[in-house]
């Protein structure tokens, strides 16, 4: 007859009490957990053996298991031979470490543990690749390669914990928030919008494919048609795109949900709760209050030359080229002029001369500097005559020992991005990044259309199947250059966090807006014919968005690179050491997918 007891179980900071559990034959006691109350008693450990050390006959050992690490001690110096990292499970009398032995750092620092038996269940054979206490220290390649191992460290295995206690939080706000959690297929249909799908070959059709999703965009507006009120999921999503620091290769998650009869003031409400609370409670930093400052598109790249603009960085791109139109120096004549107000800071005149040169092979006409003390000097000072000087203190409310960066070029938002990535340089450069605050913005107001010149047409900026804020009395009667769409991004630190959305959910008003970027509707029904299809049916409004979790926890953690928050993450180059993909496949398997490799 199986045995049960009930206990106390403490893992980090979670207590379960009074929760049964079937007596264990390696354990009945976990490492991080054997502290004073124990003395005196018999426990049964099991773990990993961190360190080994014989001292003048006496062998010391350090067992891990998840919860923490204990100390064990014998005299049985056979004991020294254990290799590091194998598992064992050990049986022994809890004791109190002698005053001039306890550690203050480990919970278990008092206490130490007489062993009786002790059992090497997994020994190790190979030599370890890398110290595991030290593994973040190894390159990623040969981490990724042995990840499982990687995995024991302590602050990577902590991560992935992390990543759970997140998520599990998440799930529960939302449902608090009358949120139904639904999933939707993995396997679907090749989109030709976005970016570039996974394909899976199929064998029972010949010559076709399934896709791996990119979004459940398409199923979570199928499902506000089929009467759900509210719905989400913590989506998988799969893009062929390159990674970088902030995105993953491959596979990523997202908090992925869908509102009916919803606008984005609904959306708001939601995504700002989840942003909020999630940072408010995990993160270590101060979190923008709620209603998060809200920026249109065009003021986001006029001011900050970027549509995920830092708010961080404490000065704003300045437009000053009416303030010099009458100039008679030709470095401004016909171009944009744009400058930034930096504080007092002890930056050379050779580092205004490097970024001069820098900006200069990136597109810019000119850049250069003034400085405001007594009188303006500077590489600039010379092109402005003396009531421009006045004007540009007046305007720009100068104090002594402001140095301002000014850069020219040709309008347009090319250059927009180019000012924007000269405010990201001089924010780091001069340490003016408050690096205390998570600081939000939702930017709205997006652009519809944009104008193709190479193709002479109009395209849709974004996602075709946004709402075009004001329907379809904005299709019929502005210029489509002037429209804007029902579409936000939630934005934190710089980064992009969620996408979304109000859908078109009108037939009526979709064929009008394919119409107007040269298609016609049977383009709209061919390649989006279950939505569309739905939408003849009686569809709600709806909207809804995509925070993603990922790189909210990326942020949490202060991680500079995204995949530390994964735990079987694809290297930078796309490939799996760990198990050896992408590789190739048995004839059989090419065979019966009606697949033939080309050379």
């Amino acid at each position: 007859m199986v045995q049960r007891t009930k206990t106390l179980l403490r893992i980090d900071s979670f207590l379960l009490e009074g929760v049964e559990f079937m007596e264990n034959k390696y354990r009945n006691v976990y490492c991080g957990e054997v502290t004073k109350e124990y003395e005196g008693k018999e426990v049964r450990l099991a773990g990993w053996i961190e360190t080994v050390r014989n001292l003048g006959g006496l062998v010391f050992i350090t067992l891990r298991d998840e919860t923490g690490i204990v100390q064990l001690i014998s005299n049985n110096v056979e004991y020294a031979k254990l290799n590091r990292e194998s598992t064992a499970t050990v049986t022994g009398i809890v004791k109190p470490r002698t005053p001039d032995m306890v550690n203050k750092n480990m919970k278990t620092g008092e206490t130490e543990v007489e062993i009786k038996t002790i059992e090497v269940l997994g020994d190790v054979y190979r030599t370890l690749p890398f110290e595991v206490k030290n593994s973040k220290s190894s390159s990623e390649e040969t981490r990724l390669k042995y990840r499982y191992l990687d995995l024991r460290n302590k602050s990577v295995h902590d991560g992935i914990k992390f990543r759970t206690e997140v998520i599990d939080f998440i799930r529960h706000t939302m449902k608090d928030m009358k949120f139904t959690e639904i999933q939707t297929p993995i396997l679907t249909a090749s989109s030709p919008e976005g970016a570039r799908d996974f394909i899976v070959p199929s064998r029972k059709f010949k010559g076709k494919f399934y896709a791996l999703p990119q979004a459940p965009q398409i199923f979570k507006q199928l499902l506000m048609c089929s009467g759900f009120d509210r719905y989400f999921q913590i989506a998988p999503c799969f893009r062929d795109e390159d990674p970088r620091s902030d995105r993953l290769y491959g596979e990523f998650y997202q908090l992925d949900f869908e509102m009916s009869f919803a606008t984005q003031e609904d959306v708001f409400e939601v995504g700002q709760r989840v942003f909020h609370d999630v940072f408010e409670k995990f993160g270590n930093k101060e979190v923008s209050s709620v209603p998060f400052r809200r920026i249109p598109f065009k003021e986001a790249m006029e001011k900050y030359g970027s549509d995920k603009p830092d708010l961080r960085i404490p000065f704003e791109i300045v437009n000053i080229t009416e303030l010099l139109s009458k100039s008679e120096s030709v470095v401004f004549k016909d171009k944009e002029v744009k400058c930034m107000v930096l504080p007092e800071n002890d930056k050379s005149n050779s580092f205004y001369k490097k970024l001069e040169e820098e900006y200069k092979n990136l597109g810019a006409s000119s850049l250069g500097f003034i400085k405001y003390n007594d009188e303006i000097t500077g590489s600039m000072a010379k092109l402005f005559s003396d009531s421009e000087k006045e004007e540009l203190v007046k305007t720009l409310k100068l104090e002594k020992g402001n140095t301002v960066v000014i850069i020219c070029g040709n309008k347009g938002e090319k250059f927009d991005k180019l000012c924007g990535s000269l405010r990201l340089k001089l924010g780091n450069e001069l340490n003016l990044v408050d690096k205390s605050r998570f600081e939000f913005c939702i930017i709205v107001d997006f652009p519809f259309y944009e104008w193709n010149e190479e193709d002479n047409k109009w395209d849709f900026t974004h996602n075709p199947f946004s709402m075009p804020n004001g329907g379809l009395d904005a299709l019929l009667n502005k210029n489509p250059g002037d429209i804007v769409a029902c579409q936000y991004d939630f934005v934190c630190n710089g980064l992009e966090m969620a996408s979304g959305g109000e859908r078109n959910y009108s037939p009526v008003i979709l064929k009008k807006a394919f119409e107007i970027a040269g298609y016609d509707e049977s383009v709209v029904e061919s390649k989006f014919p279950s939505l569309y299809q739905a939408f003849q049916f009686g569809a709600p409004p709806h909207a809804g968005m995509a925070p993603g979790l990922d790189r909210i926890l990326m942020l949490l953690k202060d991680e500079e690179n995204i995949r530390e928050m994964v735990a079987f993450p694809m290297a930078a180059n796309g490939a799996d050491a760990l198990m050896g993909c992408p590789n190739e496949v048995f004839e059989k398997q090419l065979r019966e997918t009606h697949i033939k490799v080309r050379d």
